[in-house]
């Protein structure tokens, strides 16, 4: 839970308190970003660059309760910003980091069938069920209308119920 006394004790300089909003904040920036990015060490560098922006620009957060979406948003831009740079070469080992995360047996299932999504309707239901924020502020972080956010929901859910049909129907044969 992020404590507004906490922001606004950043905001005005005090690093242990933007330690403490950065902490739980974390789960949910380490989520988003690999909903964008997918391998762990591509979601560790848009960490640390979000943070680092986030703790030089925090004075000019005018709206404290906002806090958990402006930092969001900034993690957005900068994974936005990876995947524009991202070189054609992949890594061997960065293979082997997208392999291993879907055959971890704590992440069987659904969120193997939300992995399998395509990234535009992937990063809604990221938003949307796992940090649980609203359609309105889901549509201003991602620059979209809240119609276009509904039907990706709705395709979402299409698709993740197939999916889990057909996971269903293969197992019971």
């Amino acid at each position: 839970m992020i404590l507004q006394d906490d922001i606004l004790l950043a905001a005005r300089g005090h690093h242990d308190a933007f330690v403490r909003i950065i902490k739980a904040c974390e789960p949910s920036m380490y989520r988003l970003a690999k909903s964008y990015l997918k391998t762990d060490s591509e979601c560790a560098d848009a960490l640390q660059e979000t943070i680092m922006k986030a703790f030089q620009s925090i004075h000019t957060l005018r709206e404290p309760q906002y806090f958990k979406t402006w930092l969001l948003r900034i993690l957005i831009n900068e994974c936005n910003r990876m995947l524009k740079h991202r070189s054609q070469v992949i890594p061997i080992a960065d293979i082997s980091d997208r392999g291993s995360y879907s055959h971890d047996p704590q992440h069987n299932g659904l969120n193997e069938a939300v992995h399998a999504l395509e990234d535009e309707l992937r990063i809604v239901v990221t938003l949307f069920y796992l940090e649980d924020l609203p359609l309105k502020e889901i549509a201003s972080l991602l620059d979209l209308p809240e119609g276009t956010i509904k039907s990706r929901l709705f395709r979402a859910r299409e698709k993740l119920s197939r999916y889990l049909r057909q996971e269903r129907s293969m197992t019971s044969e």
